[in-house]
């Protein structure tokens, strides 16, 4: 039977109640081990670079799995609210598992790409139905400490994720780095089985139930683009392939300009059936949320995947201690997350969500000054822990948004727009400054205009920021 929403006695008891304890540590368990191989994989990847003789391909390593994982969000939104999430949650954990057995066998960079192009379709399928178990299982009182939570999972990775993955990458291999994770994956979605029985979606689409909130009708559930899965499956394999040809189209020496442009329309074209109608013109409410996630990452991403790539060039930083800097950013973000569920509704969404987008912006302008000023790395560092505290402010006051605007049988849909925002931002984004990085002569001039192009990001954040609240 599909779970009703508790008793408040079982509200006030929090997420780790016996009713929630197990599919709450699984689903964290799950969020850590993709926090570790997240925050490792951007560790590591400067010397998996240099030994497999991949600079071309660098920028392709991170924004070609969030491209790919746009194709897992969809198939597992689409899934989620036809059958419910349980098939797509196992489902997304067997091919994410898949990925990291190819890139950790990989023999070269095209091997180790491919790898992470799978490991991409799985780990946004299981972000979209970790979401929709979420939205399932806990009532919405219990939404901003579930998310609280996944922030703080990222704690101990990033604490010593970084360092363990420099020392396992120094000393043994960097293939150890992906190989390592995939024995804990099976335990932590073993964990969340109980708690999966008898979830069901809602055949037909039709709604068992709204969740509440106080939003106007006319911007907190716009409709979802009029397209049938097959549809939307298409679109986000159009969306994918626009990345990715955006990302070679720098190696086209002639008309790689035109391909780069071309790539961008296409991928903005076939992203709209995928979100919520009024996304890409920002419109207030729901819109806004999805757009607003999708800026926040392609700043924060865009940028963060560089970090340790400049202090290992330019301040000759070991892997080791270069990824320290996102050590701190991580704590700080998980910091922000849990201060914005401890305030609850002391802080309101709008105002976390401007708070967080102008730490985000402020961050990466000290980044952007310190690289063309050759200030200490340690100016750099600090900003990243700075930039954290915003994401972890904003990111998971967007996450309760997207749900408190969702009704039962588009709950699927909205996650999975909101997840699609957030990893097609961060490709985008990711895709561009690679091929601004390769497009200056010095690396001065290519980290300054990764940084820049950032930060003019960051700017387009704090402007849209503010239309996440309804109309008065």
């Amino acid at each position: 039977m599909p779970r009703t929403t508790p008793a408040p006695s079982l509200e006030s008891a929090g997420i780790f109640h016996r009713e929630y304890l197990l599919v709450t540590l699984g689903a964290c368990a799950l969020v850590f081990l993709a926090a570790f191989e997240s925050l490792a994989v951007t560790t590591i990847m400067p010397l998996v670079s240099r030994e497999l003789d991949g600079a071309s391909l660098y920028a392709l390593a991170f924004a070609g799995p969030l491209a790919t994982g746009v194709i897992g969000m969809v198939a597992a939104g689409n899934w989620s609210d036809r059958r419910g999430p349980v098939g797509p949650l196992y489902a997304s954990v067997a091919m994410f598992v898949l990925g990291l057995l190819i890139a950790g066998t990989a023999a070269n960079m095209p091997a180790l790409v491919a790898g992470r192009l799978v490991q991409g379709l799985g780990g946004g399928a299981m972000t979209v139905t970790l979401y929709v178990v979420i939205a399932r299982v806990y009532p919405p009182v219990l939404h901003p400490k579930i998310f609280a939570a996944f922030s703080a999972a990222w704690v101990i990775p990033s604490l010593v994720g970084p360092f363990a993955a420099g020392v396992v990458a120094q000393l043994v291999s960097w293939h150890w780095v992906f190989l390592g994770v995939v024995g804990l994956v099976v335990p932590a979605l073993l964990m969340t089985v109980p708690a999966l029985r008898g979830l069901r979606g809602t055949p037909g689409g039709s709604p068992s139930g709204t969740r509440g909130t106080s939003a106007p009708e006319d911007m907190s559930m716009p409709a979802p683009h009029k397209s049938s899965g097959t549809h939307r499956l298409a679109w986000a394999a159009l969306a994918a392939l626009a990345v990715l040809g955006l990302n070679l189209s720098a190696r086209l020496p002639v008309a790689g300009g035109v391909v780069a442009v071309a790539a961008v329309a296409v991928a903005l074209i076939a992203v709209r059936p995928l979100v919520p109608q009024g996304t890409l013109t920002a419109r207030r409410g729901l819109p806004s949320v999805i757009l607003t996630r999708g800026l926040a990452s392609a700043a924060f991403f865009g940028a963060e995947v560089y970090l340790p790539y400049l202090l290992v060039e330019r301040y000759d930083f070991s892997p080791t201690f270069a990824g320290l800097a996102l050590t701190g950013g991580a704590v700080s973000w998980a910091a922000g997350s849990a201060v914005q569920g401890r305030l609850g509704t002391r802080l309101d969404h709008r105002r976390a969500v401007r708070i967080g987008a102008a730490l985000v912006l402020g961050a990466v302008v000290l980044v952007l000054v310190t690289t063309l000023l050759s200030w200490p790395a340690a100016v750099a560092i600090a900003a990243w822990v700075i930039a954290g505290g915003g994401m972890g402010l904003m990111y998971a006051r967007l996450s309760v948004m997207t749900l408190a605007l969702s009704s039962r049988d588009n709950e699927g849909f909205n996650s999975s727009a909101m997840s699609i925002s957030d990893s097609l931002g961060g490709a985008l984004s990711l895709a561009t400054t690679g091929i601004i990085f390769a497009a200056f002569p010095t690396t001065a001039a290519s980290f300054g205009g990764v940084f820049a192009l950032t930060a003019v990001i960051g700017v387009a954040l704090v402007v849209i920021a503010p239309r996440v609240g309804g109309r008065r």
